[in-house]
């Protein structure tokens, strides 16, 4: 009996432990269902604006003065929140919000067109075909296809970059030569058959390494992101993308562009130096079509309720379509009358913030529009995963908002700082140059992510992709320090290092110890910052022994080229260790005193060239093209490397981002790589080199010497530099130089008074 007793006392107890425990299960699970994320942001009432933004001057309606205030200091702003309650964020929504579609139409749309839901670079992506290399091959298009003139601009910058490869042996990319970008099955660029014709490729591999682009999918009346194909295991680099069948960290968001948008270079951003105050005569402006039904008309519909046609100017037209006014609502006529008021341009041009609300698909033109003309856009696409989010910090150059808090959106508007304002306008103009102002642009820089996905050890820093000069003009494979690199060194607070290295290009042979080359060395090793000479002996006669070189108290190192070209000059030799790098032509007639005092300047601007000889480029109308001149003028846009400092970075820069057909222009004409140098640095400082005291002698002296086998002394060098210009500046997309009248001298130079109070004493004898 009492066994019994004992046993059924056990069993309570053991179902009393097991009730608590369940008990507390459905405690912890309700507090993790009730309590808000601490990743959420609040939405704040104007009243809490002011405690988070220190006392702004709210922007006022038009007529209304404001209150002076001293010009703000920008730097190290907060970044923007994000305007969402926390009870707002359900399960459905940490952004991505999906108003048009059920739960089970999307989880379809997934099924079907993203069965490979979970690729990652980890699953479906074989590293092992890029061992040799980045190589990225293009499908040569078949007799009969056709393609849109958006996809050839997508070829021809991959054609025309330094990742092609005409041999799918040594891919480790490859891209269709099938026109993907418009799957909606109502466009006349709508490609039949896809499917079929990609399966029957004979390295698809169910997609694998491969890449897809795509502007367009989907179809009236709900564009979906059917694609009207299986992508199987490639990668998209698609627009308009919704973050629920984006595949993070494998997929690639790109910017919806029209057909209209450059190959190369494009249209400059609109904010210039001058531009102050950051604020202009409109707050917040949009034009655009108003979709009466259908996916996509709600958040347009709703724009009237905030336009007040002074500082908040929004614009809809109904006046679209075949069918409009089957489907024209009581306010049409009226939206139409007042659509036909107000010019996009002027807008775009002068509002601080521009609306960029969904259209039928996530993205709209109006995004890379108000980039380009630095109009602060406000985002209402809910679940927009935003173009190249994965590198790009987009809350330091956009307002992310939400289409279900449109009335807000004036009021967070309005108390944005104006030093923010300005902060944020800046970001627009660096990231729409840098990545998006022509289709090369969009392209290169999807080709450059999908690299440091496969080089992960050596890929590119947040920092790197987010501030000047942009992420495709840093090779990772330099280095992945940003503290390396010239034009992060004031971002870092960091210097260059104290000491060049000399580099001469020796083309004549060494006869004798007058010889100048000789000369240069002893006057250059003299230097106290000089750490080594370095003499690239591209001559075609044999190395000359030792003892046929002058004795230095520095390093002297004799290079001799295999390939003995013009590039040779700027390739990155291991043995060049320092940060400056000073640059001569054998004929080069320098004193200590002058390389001392270049090399002090240039440690004042490490991302420049800084040096002596300078040219200058010219707009040419009677032949409509861009002209080289050498002519002795208050300005200049170019110094030769004849004799120029500049940081070693630029040596990679040139050897590994320039195409090879400009390397090899340069190296057939055994010219012009001063100039491709010029260029290229320009493009990457968006500044003007810098020239230092005026020296005529320079020049005379340079042609009298070796007269017989200068390069300067052939009456076809000047043409040749000429044909250099016109091929540059085609490459480019746009002309990188920029014209200067600076020149520095040395402190008292040419003043009268004593010769012993001057540093530089032996500048004003030469």
């Amino acid at each position: 009996m009492q066994a019994k007793k004992r046993y059924l006392l056990v069993s309570l107890g053991a179902c009393l432990l097991l009730l608590a425990y369940l008990w507390g299960l459905q405690i912890g699970e309700f507090q993790q269902q009730t309590q808000p994320s601490h990743q959420s942001y609040h939405l704040h009432t104007p009243q809490q604006l002011q405690s988070v933004y220190p006392a702004p001057q709210p922007h006022s309606p038009p007529g209304q003065p404001r209150a002076p205030q001293r010009w703000p200091n920008w730097s190290g702003l907060r970044p923007l929140r994000s305007y969402l309650l926390e009870d707002e964020q359900g399960e459905d929504s940490p952004l991505p919000l999906h108003q048009h579609s059920s739960p089970r139409e999307r989880r379809e749309i997934r099924n079907n067109i993203y069965k490979s839901r979970r690729c990652r670079m980890e699953t479906c992506f074989d590293r092992s075909l890029c061992q040799a290399g980045f190589k990225v091959y293009t499908y040569p298009l078949l007799k009969g296809d056709t393609i849109s003139d958006s996809y050839q601009k997508i070829l021809t910058s991959i054609q025309e970059s330094r990742f092609h490869t005409p041999d799918p042996a040594q891919a480790c990319l490859f891209v269709l030569g099938l026109d993907t970008l418009d799957r909606d099955q109502l466009s006349g660029q709508y490609m039949q058959n896809l499917r079929a014709r990609i399966q029957s490729l004979p390295t698809w591999n169910d997609g694998r390494n491969h890449l897809i682009f795509n502007l367009y999918s989907g179809t009236w009346p709900d564009y979906t992101e059917d694609l009207g194909m299986d992508v199987g295991q490639a990668m998209l680099a698609k627009a308009s993308v919704d973050m629920d069948n984006f595949r993070p960290g494998f997929d690639i968001s790109i910017p919806l562009f029209s057909k209209d948008h450059p190959l190369r270079g494009g249209v400059k951003g609109h904010l210039t130096l001058t531009h102050l105050p950051p604020e202009r005569k409109h707050l917040l402006v949009f034009k655009g079509k108003r979709y009466l039904t259908g996916i996509g008309s709600e958040t347009r519909n709703a724009l009237y309720h905030i336009h007040n046609g002074q500082d908040i100017v929004l614009l809809t037209t109904c006046k679209h379509g075949k069918d409009w006014e089957k489907h024209k609502d009581s306010r049409c006529d009226r939206d139409n009358e007042e659509y036909s008021k107000f010019d996009y341009q002027e807008l775009l041009h002068n509002s601080s913030f521009c609306l960029v609300p969904r259209g039928r698909r996530l993205g709209s033109f109006r995004f890379l529009e108000a980039l380009q003309a630095a109009c602060i856009p406000v985002l209402l696409s809910n679940g927009w995963e935003l173009p190249f989010s994965e590198v790009i910090d987009w809350s330091k150059a956009a307002i992310l908002g939400d289409e279900r808090l449109l009335l807000q959106v004036p009021s967070i508007t309005r108390w944005v700082e104006p030093a923010r304002i300005l902060s944020l306008r800046q970001q627009t103009q660096f990231l729409w140059d840098a990545y998006f102002s022509s289709v090369s642009k969009i392209v290169s820089t999807t080709l450059e992510i999908i690299q440091d996905r496969v080089h992960s050890h050596v890929s590119r820093t947040r920092l790197m992709w987010n501030f000047l000069p942009g992420a495709l003009y840093v090779l990772p494979q330099f280095s992945s320090d940003p503290s390396l690199f010239p034009f992060y060194y004031a971002l870092l607070g960091k210097n260059p290092s104290q000491e060049f290295t000399a580099v001469i290009q020796a083309v004549t042979p060494l006869q004798a110890q007058l010889n100048p080359v000789v000369k240069l060395i002893i006057a250059v090793a003299k230097s106290k910052f000089c750490a080594q000479v370095v003499v690239l002996w591209n001559c075609d006669k044999p190395l000359p022994p030792r003892n046929k070189w002058p004795s230095t108290s520095v390093p002297l190192s004799v290079i001799e080229g295999q390939t003995k070209t013009m590039n040779s000059r700027f390739f990155p030799h291991d043995v060049i260790l320092t940060d400056a790098v000073l640059s001569l032509d054998e004929d080069s007639v320098l004193s200590t005193n002058e390389v001392d005092f270049a090399f002090s300047v240039w440690q004042s601007f490490p991302e420049r060239i800084v040096g002596y000889p300078a040219r200058s480029h010219y707009w040419d109308n009677t032949r409509s093209r861009w002209s080289y001149t050498s002519k002795w003028t208050n300005e200049y846009s170019m110094v030769l490397t004849g004799a120029a400092f500049y940081h070693r970075y630029y040596h990679y820069l040139y050897s590994h981002y320039l195409p090879s057909s400009l390397l090899n222009m340069v190296d057939q004409m055994a010219n012009c790589e001063d100039i491709l140098l010029n260029f290229l640095v320009s493009a990457v400082t968006k500044l003007p080199p810098i020239k230092v005291t005026q020296k005529k002698q320079y020049k005379e002296t340079m042609m009298q010497q070796g007269s017989k086998v200068s390069r300067w002394a052939d009456p076809d060098h000047f043409a040749q530099r000429q044909t250099c210009m016109t091929s540059f500046s085609a490459w480019f997309g746009f002309m990188p130089l920029l014209h200067s009248q600076l020149r520095l001298d040395p402190l008292l130079f040419k003043d009268q008074v004593s010769i012993l109070r001057k540093k530089y004493r032996d500048i004003e004898r030469l």
